[in-house]
């Protein structure tokens, strides 16, 4: 397994709550639209075994052509050993990336395709959008709908409509409204639906979806192929 310890080069502050950590790109670090990678911090394989309470599962916020890898995360007040010293972390500090993996790359199908996020989890839509907008190739149009109750959303200057180029933004403060939203999209019957959240949010979504008739196939997670049937049960028949 390869690490790449890099440092930070910048960091910014995208509202009190969230933070995005712009590192150093390593040399020979790639990814594509979607992917996560393992964000470790100092000390974590300074002993026999790995300490995995300073490492995280971190969506990539960024693209390769912007030569920076970004790390969104939400860091509230009351938080884990891992997000407190993440948030005094300071530019110039070296932190370690390792195993590189995409769950939710566009899929250039010629359909509709709608994320269906909460907060912060635009962070890994956010690439998406971006690589939509700079090649539009065999996607129809694209929606993005976030849920976000403190209405200090995140990446205005990405998450704006732009209907000439087939991309619109939509935001909610209540889960009501929202999954009568989710509802709504789920009329266009050939859709692709990515869901980024919580377990229990990307739940609600399927299930919102299913009942609709939306096709597991047609609904993307950002989860490994192994932990899809904790959300997609094999149905039994009698």
């Amino acid at each position: 397994m390869q690490i790449y310890w890099t440092k930070i080069n910048k960091i910014i502050d995208e509202t009190p709550e969230v933070k995005t950590f712009l590192l150093d790109l390593p040399e020979g670090f790639t990814w594509e639209e979607g992917a996560h990678t393992h964000l470790a911090l100092e000390g974590f394989n300074a002993g026999d075994q790995p300490n995995k309470s300073l490492v995280r599962h971190m969506s990539i916020s960024t693209l390769p052509n912007e030569q920076t890898v970004g790390i969104t995360t939400r860091i509230k007040e009351l938080c884990s050993e891992f997000k407190s010293i993440l948030r005094n972390l300071e530019v110039g500090d070296k932190v370690a990336l390792f195993k590189i993996h995409s769950n939710v790359p566009l899929k250039r199908q010629n359909r509709n395709i709608y994320l269906l996020s909460s907060g912060v989890g635009l962070a890994t839509f956010r690439p998406l959008v971006l690589s939509y907008l700079e090649r539009p190739d065999n996607i129809s149009r694209i929606h993005s709908l976030n849920i976000d109750s403190t209405k200090d959303y995140l990446f205005t200057d990405i998450f704006e409509s732009a209907p000439v180029k087939n991309f619109t933004s939509q935001y909610v403060d209540n889960r009501k409204d929202y999954y009568e939203e989710v509802k709504k999209l789920a009329a266009d019957r050939d859709g692709l639906f990515y869901v980024v959240g919580s377990d229990e949010f990307i739940m609600q979504n399927i299930d919102t979806l299913r009942e609709q008739g939306i096709k597991p196939e047609q609904i993307v997670l950002d989860k490994r192929e192994r932990q899809l049937p904790n959300f997609f049960p094999v149905e039994t028949t009698i």
